[in-house]
């Protein structure tokens, strides 16, 4: 909210200046009086919000997109840094610049998605055009609302574009946040257009449907929950790939679910009936993020969790080369390393079964691939490793969804012949999966697991179970650790681990259980973040209550 106010600020001062010779009347161009009043100038700002989203979750840099998953069940630090997790108290501390940052984004998104909203009703378009932009414009207004209640509870609701400075906000209470975000659901699931009717990375009326079922989970509704999920799961449209496809269908080792995370698989036009939004990276071109010679603009995964292999030494030996286009994790820096909750303990019932387990997804064996080296084409594993090697950081199983083995663009190869990359390497170039159908149906198992209903919600997580080729779950076995567990198995470093622990209000309870790492520091009131101190004392005309614990 700090944007808010000082951008307004400014422009009322500007506004009050008493010289009309200075006023400009905008005939030729855009300004505060006109921007907003044509098509143009609308979906300039709700193209700003599909900007918004992919920023804030995963290309704004190297560490805010990843506070994701770092401090939760999944990963923790392999290189300890001050702007992380590795220092619990400092991180949650108020005056964090981490829980400060995503506040400031998500009502920046707020503030735009409000001036579409307000701004359309009146504005020189189509009742068609209003409602295409209206109908976006509160989805992302609900998607960052939806953040801000899981991550701090009740959090002021702002739903009209503000036009003058404000220092009296007040939280609403969490259920009144999430029966707005409820409202801008419902509208947007209404009037959105189907699945089949708008281009790749578009919202459509299934994106809202499926986000519908995992609030009201959260609002403590799960019959409309299991409702909403339906209606993506029984579109004639979505469907859990079964069979190989795509653009390296013909590749082995592989299987379907490979095949999901390689390049330009990702959307429908590629036959991709999973995909529910998937968020754009284009390589090379204006606004696609991404470049072919390094990393920035990029959702940097490749970097964060495939492990620093370069520094492997077995007998005083380099085995690997490094950075290199493989399985070996192209220029991976190993800093989140998964727990062994995560790489273990959830696999042992289906360990050798589970294709999600296999090794060309998540990679355990290594084949040494430096010809410099005696070691040249042994397979080295992570289950037993050799004496010395690092494995906290250096050499570690890591799923090889978040590179592109022997495909990474053409710009980073420093030698084609032997797959050397450059320095600039270390991002995952593929679109990214913000919502998959497979995620749909455990929620839809969750909320029939909050019915009683445990029957139905095996069946559901027995659906994505099958399609890995792993062994059914019974009715009795089913609670919201196994769920958790399966989501783990299924979506791994692609969740937003944190969102959903917590949503749930188990992210003190999983991170205690799992995550030795950070079990020490670990307290209960980090189930929510602390409202950033700077938000608090600049809100002079009322109270903006802290969370509870915190100072």
């Amino acid at each position: 909210m700090k944007r808010i106010v000082l951008i307004i600020t400014v422009l009322l001062t500007i506004a009050s200046c008493k010289k009309d010779f200075l006023d400009e009347e905008p005939l030729d161009f855009l300004g505060s009086s006109n921007a907003y009043n044509t098509y143009e100038g609308l979906n300039a700002t709700v193209n700003n919000l599909y900007w918004f989203s992919r920023r804030i979750f995963f290309d704004r840099d190297e560490r805010r997109p990843f506070d994701f998953i770092f401090g939760t069940d999944l990963v923790y630090d392999g290189q300890p840094g001050t702007d992380r997790h590795t220092n619990m108290i400092a991180a949650y501390d108020p005056t964090s610049g981490i829980p400060a940052t995503h506040w400031d984004n998500l009502y920046s998104m707020v503030v735009e998605s409000n001036i579409v909203i307000s701004r359309a009703p009146v504005a020189d378009i189509t009742e068609e055009e209003r409602l295409e932009l209206t109908a976006q414009a509160r989805f992302f207004r609900a998607f960052a609302y939806r953040a801000l209640v899981y991550m701090w509870g009740g959090v002021p609701i702002v739903t009209e574009e503000i036009s003058e400075p404000r220092t009296d906000f007040v939280r609403a209470s969490k259920e009144e946040v999430l029966n707005q975000i409820i409202e801008d659901l419902s509208y947007a699931a209404e009037n959105l257009p189907g699945i089949t009717d708008v281009q790749d990375g578009r919202l459509h009326n299934l994106v809202a449907e499926h986000l519908l079922s995992e609030v009201y989970i959260a609002a403590g509704r799960p019959q409309d929950a299991v409702d909403a999920a339906s209606v993506v799961i029984d579109d004639p449209a979505t469907g859990l790939m079964q069979n190989r496809f795509g653009t390296r269908a013909d590749e082995n080792p592989g299987d379907v679910y490979w095949d999901l995370f390689r390049m330009n698989n990702q959307n429908r036009s590629s036959g991709n009936t999973e995909g529910i939004w998937v968020i754009q990276f284009e390589t090379d071109v204006l606004g696609g993020s991404t470049v072919s010679g390094g990393r920035d603009g990029s959702y940097m995964l490749e970097r964060q969790h495939a492990p620093f292999i370069r520094n492997v030494r077995i007998n005083g030996e380099a085995p690997f080369l490094w950075p290199r286009s493989a399985y070996t994790g192209g220029r991976g820096i190993g800093w989140a390393v998964p727990t062994y909750h995560f790489t273990n303990e959830i696999w042992e019932s289906d360990f050798d079964n589970d294709i999600r387990n296999a090794n060309h997804n998540f990679v355990r064996e290594f084949v040494a691939d430096n010809p410099e080296s005696s070691l040249f084409g042994q397979v080295i594993s992570t289950e037993n490793p050799p004496e010395g090697v690092n494995t906290t950081r250096d050499f570690y199983a890591y799923q090889s969804k978040v590179t592109t083995p022997f495909n990474h663009p053409d710009g980073l190869y420093d030698n084609r012949e032997l797959g050397t990359l450059k320095s600039t390497a270390g991002a995952t170039y593929t679109d990214q999966y913000m919502f998959r159908l497979a995620e749909t149906y455990l929620l839809r198992a969750e909320a029939y697991m909050n019915l009683g209903n445990n029957t139905k919600a095996a069946e559901d997580i027995n659906v994505v179970r099958s399609r890995a080729h792993a062994g059914p779950v019974s009715p009795g076995e089913v609670d919201i650790d196994y769920i958790l567990d399966e989501r783990m198995r299924e979506l791994g470093v692609e969740e937003k681990r944190r969102l959903t622990l917590m949503r749930l209000g188990l992210l003190y309870d999983r991170v205690k259980a799992h995550n030795p790492y950070y079990a020490d520091e670990i307290l209960p009131k980090y189930n929510l973040w602390p409202i950033p101190a700077e938000e608090i004392e600049r809100n002079i005309d009322a109270d903006l209550e802290q969370n509870p614990g915190y100072n």
